[in-house]
């Protein structure tokens, strides 16, 4: 079985301090959670990023900043930008961090209620836009899936050659609006990517070791952090990114799986060997 890669989403775009105060704001902050979860064992550095005062943000010269500075306390991180941002920001807005070329980034595969009057919107020309950017930049695409719909739509842009194979996938699992965390939807969702697709699961809150224990055992790769859920166990909030990373390091033992370094990362998901 290939060893397991870890992804940390260290803040997203809707969790704040009042949920968890070690939520990351600051260049600083971003760096102190991101090391964390690099040092205990996460390859993969899901990023959005925000302003001092919490404003989340798509600025490309923001990104830059805390992605430059990530890179010096982690320097062989897979550091993903969000091309999600926040909710009514526009395609072009969203699309800026694609101009750093990162290694990776994330391309959203549908639309979905986000609860109350809130909805994500992605179209499918945003999506054929999204993807357009990523092949011609070189920026392999992490293809966030909400519900089974979202593969399909995903199968159907590879077939007019807007995403290329091989494709890696993300199973948001637990938000509102989408499919939920069982044991049924995982296997659901499994059963509908393509042979020689890769996967991460990403669940949300409570669903997320449950669903860390499922992809462990099952082959896939694993997705923890501020951003999906803020609690290391029922009512107690983790100190870190890293403390959730952790926790994921002594299942995978436990389960009898490896922990993959970045650059073997790399390799299982096809990205270029990163120099020396």
């Amino acid at each position: 079985m290939e060893k397991l890669i870890i992804t940390a989403a260290i803040c997203g775009a809707e969790v704040l301090k009042e949920h968890n105060p070690a939520v990351p704001y600051t260049v600083e902050e971003c760096v102190r959670e991101a090391k964390s979860a690099y040092d205990a064992g996460a390859s993969i550095i899901h990023l959005h990023v925000r302003y001092d005062d919490g404003t989340p943000t798509q600025d490309k010269e923001r990104f830059r900043i805390i992605m430059e500075a990530i890179r010096k306390a982690c320097p062989r991180a897979i550091i993903q930008p969000s091309t999600g941002g926040a909710v009514g920001m526009s395609d072009d807005e969203r699309l800026q961090p694609t101009e750093l070329n990162p290694e990776m980034a994330t391309l959203d595969c549908g639309t979905l209620n986000f609860g109350g009057d809130d909805i994500f919107v992605n179209t499918e020309t945003t999506i054929m836009n999204f993807g357009k950017r990523m092949i011609e930049r070189g920026i392999k695409p992490e293809l966030e899936v909400f519900d089974v719909s979202m593969i399909e739509m995903a199968l159907r842009m590879r077939k007019k050659g807007f995403i290329t194979d091989p494709m890696h996938f993300d199973f948001v699992m637990g938000v509102n609006g989408g499919i939920d965390g069982s044991i049924r939807n995982f296997s659901f969702l499994r059963d509908a990517i393509p042979a020689g697709s890769t996967y991460t699961v990403a669940g949300i809150g409570r669903h997320e070791f449950p669903l860390a224990a499922l992809a462990i055992v099952d082959g896939g790769h694993v997705r923890v952090g501020f951003e999906d859920n803020v609690y290391l166990s029922k009512g107690v909030l983790a100190k870190s990114n890293g403390e959730l990373v952790e926790k994921v390091v002594r299942m995978a033992k436990e389960l009898g799986r490896e922990i993959a370094t970045p650059d073997e990362a790399r390799e299982i998901l096809g990205l270029k060997p990163l120099a020396e």
